[in-house]
């Protein structure tokens, strides 16, 4: 359990004794609702979300604006921008940032199916939503050189902070980031 994201040794430790203490029953359904979790859950074919249909809740909801994408890194971002009420639209998840350091290159992230998307359904304004960190700085700015000639490109306003993830913000930061975005240059 240690090998998950924000669970130490101790925290791993005292999960591990819990469950020890749980009967049979309770430690096999968990087991079998994460193995579950595991199967059935993919991306959706639209936007690269978590979701466990083929197309997900919010890119098949009709009074969501099909005019403006918001990108970001991952799913978790997602999830955080949702939890601000203050977002309308629809999403595009990359699957991460660019980073050279790492391998990473723009051709391992959804770059192409978001700008075939952004091609095909017209959309009005691509905001980028990727944390302020260099390689999310790197990603905002190559996203920005290929969107700009087919669609306006803004990037969320800052607030958060340099290295730190939208997934962590609280939901009034974010809610401010979104309404101070501001015109890529």
């Amino acid at each position: 359990m240690q090998r998950l994201p924000g669970i130490g040794p101790k925290s791993a430790q005292r999960l591990a004794l819990h469950l020890l203490k749980r009967p049979d029953a309770e430690v096999e359904a968990l087991a079998k609702a994460l193995l579950e979790a595991k199967q059935q859950v993919g991306t959706c074919q639209v936007c690269f979300h978590l979701s466990a249909e083929p197309v997900c809740e919010i890119c098949r909801n009709p009074n969501r604006d099909r005019l403006t994408i918001c990108v970001v890194a991952d799913s978790r971002d997602v999830i955080a921008l949702e939890k601000t009420r203050e977002y309308r639209g629809r999403y595009h998840v990359l699957g991460g940032t660019i980073s050279p350091m790492d391998g990473i290159g723009p051709d391992m992230l959804t770059v192409q199916p978001l700008i075939q998307r952004v091609q095909r359904e017209g959309t009005r304004e691509v905001i980028l939503a990727i944390g302020p960190s260099v390689e999310g700085e790197t990603t905002a700015l190559y996203l920005s050189q290929l969107l700009k000639p087919f669609t306006r490109v803004t990037r969320i306003a800052f607030g958060l902070p340099v290295g730190g993830d939208l997934e962590y913000a609280d939901e009034v930061t974010l809610a401010r980031a979104l309404e101070g975005r501001r015109e890529m240059a």
